[in-house]
């Protein structure tokens, strides 16, 4: 990313004091301060005589970065990317593939929605296991509750006469990492960048990164969220700009979870994260769960090409 000079032109609180209190703290690009912990750094901004004039800079970078993480594209663009050689990842559940005429969108971020218990991680677990198995990718699974586990994803894979070496082969596209907070997200991410573009320059294309698991999203941006300040929003549209340009620029499929809220004294829940995470993801499904037995209802909310409101119920086992 660019050096933070480059900001300055669009407000000159990112002056030379500004640039000079970040680089004391290492902070040299863009880049390197969406990846610092911003909460120390507004601590540390509190010890300097010109505390607000610090403050109010971190207020404003992050207000530029969500501006400039935004993609323009015109509607050719949009045209001709559709038409590039974009195909859909089986879910490994047919429920699921049926709903979503075939599974989970290449160079799209589709959101699972749903309460505690309701199969978000068995869906995600689910696919990981179908990519590896039926398309021969590798999947980049990131898991920030300690869900994932390799014992039920090696139960959705299909038996045979060598059923051992078949999930053996699986379980080995299929790579793990544990985040608990919003700036390892940042740099994990970052270095999974990196490798990408290695692959790319390398042209290596044997078991190709095909889907990005997270799982959950929701439970590395609440934290920072709340407050009348906007660092945790600004932070949380790069997160989901950083994952939609992941998606795009390598045709990846990315799942992603998220939890649910109350809506007032209805009872009823919504999506966590609010209106400003709600434009990111360009397919978001709601799932509930019949706790009587195993049928799980999957709603539509949100479609890039088909009608919200749309439902199916699968048996989640």
């Amino acid at each position: 990313m660019a050096p933070l000079k480059h900001l300055e032109m669009e407000n000159s609180i990112i002056d030379e004091c500004f640039r000079d209190f970040c680089a004391s703290h290492g902070i040299l690009t863009v880049e390197d301060f969406l990846l610092h912990d911003l909460y120390e750094l507004a601590a540390f901004a509190e010890r300097e005589a010109n505390a607000d004039r610090l403050k109010e800079g971190i207020t404003v970078m992050l207000s530029l970065i969500e501006l400039q993480c935004r993609p323009w594209l015109n509607g050719m663009e949009l045209l001709e990317d559709l038409q590039r050689n974009k195909h859909t990842l089986s879910s490994g559940d047919n429920g699921m593939n049926s709903l979503l005429q075939g599974g989970y969108g290449e160079g799209q971020l589709t959101e699972l929605v749903g309460p505690s218990s309701s199969g978000k991680t068995q869906f995600c677990m689910r696919a990981a296991a179908s990519v590896a198995e039926k398309q021969e990718g590798s999947v980049f699974y990131i898991d920030t509750g300690n869900s994932f586990s390799a014992r039920r994803i090696a139960q959705f894979i299909c038996g045979g006469s060598d059923a051992a070496a078949l999930r053996k082969r699986v379980l080995s596209r299929i790579s793990c990492h544990t985040v608990y907070d919003i700036y390892t997200m940042f740099d994990t991410l970052q270095g999974l960048e990196v490798a990408l573009r290695s692959q790319v320059q390398m042209n290596v294309n044997e078991y190709r990164l095909r889907l990005l698991v997270v799982d959950s999203i929701s439970s590395t941006i609440t934290p920072i969220l709340g407050g009348s300040g906007s660092q945790g929003r600004a932070l949380m549209v790069a997160l989901g700009y950083m994952l939609k340009k992941l998606a795009h620029e390598h045709n990846i499929a990315v799942l992603v979870t998220n939890h649910t809220v109350g809506a007032g004294e209805s009872g009823k829940t919504k999506p966590a994260l609010g209106e400003t995470w709600k434009s990111i993801p360009h397919v978001r499904l709601m799932l509930s769960r019949d706790n009587r037995n195993s049928n799980c209802t999957i709603s539509i909310l949100k479609h890039t090409s088909m009608p919200s409101g749309q439902t199916v119920r699968t048996i989640t086992r």
